[in-house]
């Protein structure tokens, strides 16, 4: 399995497809295998070389306890440190919740390594995070609360599988860093779920940014914001082929 090292942290990554590269950040507690779960990678792999990393905390990637290994911009050297061992100067990058607040952190932090940011289900103003439970019965309990109907056997075991103590060390508040947002020119694509809690602060984002296109997904919280892939997809298939003319 490849691996990059960014100062004494191993990061997982997976690489498939070809085309313009695109990484794909996923949300906390999952990892790269949430998009192929979904029905994202088997659509998006025709015409895009996927980059799907694993954040640190998560997945196959290592996973510190102390809550300073996650300064945001450690996470944003993780993207980078990836781009780096493909030698890639610039990419496409998409991300959902967690890993659309790290797009904005790519944003402030590396800008000149983007061509384009698509982010969902997440905005960049302060915002007080759950403390996520240290239980694995409590932590199971809201798995099945939190995902319903789309939690299947197999997205279960593999959520129950986190390190809930990298999982508490994560899930610090995050201070605003919308600062960027007026800096922001390349083309972005942002949405959110129409019964997401974040839908206001996301579109208050949409009216800063100088190059962005908005859209909401009917009747959507934020884990359905994910799920439901064949609402997604139009909208980024055709945000992404815009960016070819």
């Amino acid at each position: 399995m490849p691996y990059v090292n960014n100062h004494g942290v191993r990061i997982h990554y997976e690489v498939e497809g070809s085309g313009a590269p695109l990484v794909i950040h996923h949300g906390t507690a999952q990892c790269g295998e949430i998009w192929r779960h979904f029905g994202y990678t088997s659509v998006l792999k025709r015409d895009h070389r996927l980059i799907l990393l694993d954040a640190r905390g998560h997945g196959a990637s290592d996973k510190p306890h102390e809550p300073t290994a996650y300064d945001l911009p450690l996470r944003v050297a993780d993207v980078t440190a990836v781009l780096d061992a493909l030698q890639i100067e610039r990419a496409d990058y998409w991300g959902y919740s967690m890993g659309g607040w790290i797009g904005f952190g790519v944003a402030k932090y590396a800008p000149q390594r983007l061509r384009s940011l698509i982010i969902g289900g997440a905005q960049p103003f302060d915002e007080r995070m759950q403390t996520s439970p240290k239980e694995p019965a409590k932590f199971a309990a809201a798995i099945d609360s939190l995902y319903g109907s789309y939690l299947t056997g197999e997205l279960r075991t593999r959520l129950l599988a986190n390190d809930l103590k990298a999982l508490a060390a994560l899930t610090q508040d995050r201070a605003s860093i919308a600062d960027v947002l007026p800096e922001m020119l390349m083309p972005c694509l942002l949405y959110v779920g129409e019964a997401d809690p974040r839908l206001a602060l996301v579109k208050e984002c949409v009216k800063v940014l100088a190059n962005a296109t908005f859209f909401s997904l009917p009747g959507c919280d934020h884990v359905a914001g994910l799920a439901r892939s064949d609402l997604v997809l139009p909208h980024l298939i055709g945000f992404l082929k815009g960016l070819q003319q």
